[in-house]
């Protein structure tokens, strides 16, 4: 098999990957196995589900370095813009299913519900992510300057992190345990970033 045919299969289950989530959640809703508030299991499933892509993109360049290997890192876009496409979904389950488009009341909810300012804030900043995440994006912003656009993930991430934790009334563990990778990722980074330095 050549290392081409590899590569095509290997995408091919990202993507796959990438896509089940939401076809589980989907063949849950139809079949009724979201509980008694299947609107707000959904709209909160996809909305960890994004959080969960998130970190995964933000995993895969110290699993590159570390696991020596770089050809992973052209996995990052893909999985970036699928953690963007699920926190949309999420956005959009809340807006048009929860809130039937009633914009004065999601902004009344953003005003008042500090859980919902914070979620909303890392989904505006997470667009222009989402929206110069092509070559041509690349291209014309520069590469210092679309690297230094991109380092928004770093407080999309723990706003996304806090936004969940804020939500859950009950148990905290699953944020808790999101909360501490979110810790570890970006400590590699800040130990990265001073290894440079030196």
């Amino acid at each position: 098999m050549s290392s081409k045919t590899k590569d095509r299969l290997v995408y091919t289950a990202v993507w796959l990957a990438c896509f089940a989530p939401i076809l589980w959640l989907a063949w849950r809703l139809l079949s009724g196995d979201l509980g008694a508030n299947p609107i707000e299991a959904l709209i909160r499933q996809l909305g960890v589900w994004g959080l969960r892509f998130v970190l995964i993109s933000l995993a895969i360049t110290p699993a590159a370095r570390l696991l020596r290997q770089p050809r992973l890192i052209r996995f990052r876009r893909t999985v970036g813009l699928f953690a963007f496409a699920y926190v949309l979904l999420h956005w959009g389950a809340y807006v048009g299913v929860d809130q039937f488009f009633d914009w004065a009341a999601v902004l009344k909810d953003i005003y008042k519900r500090p859980f919902i300012t914070i979620g909303m804030t890392a989904f505006v900043l997470l667009i222009p992510l989402a929206v110069t995440s092509t070559n041509a994006a690349i291209r014309a912003l520069g590469p210092v300057r679309w690297k230094r656009l991109h380092r928004l993930i770093y407080v999309i991430a723990p706003l996304g992190v806090l936004h969940y934790y804020m939500l859950v009334k009950a148990d905290h563990r699953p944020p808790l345990i999101y909360a501490a990778i979110l810790a570890v990722l970006l400590a590699y980074r800040l130990w990265e970033w001073r290894r440079k330095r030196r």
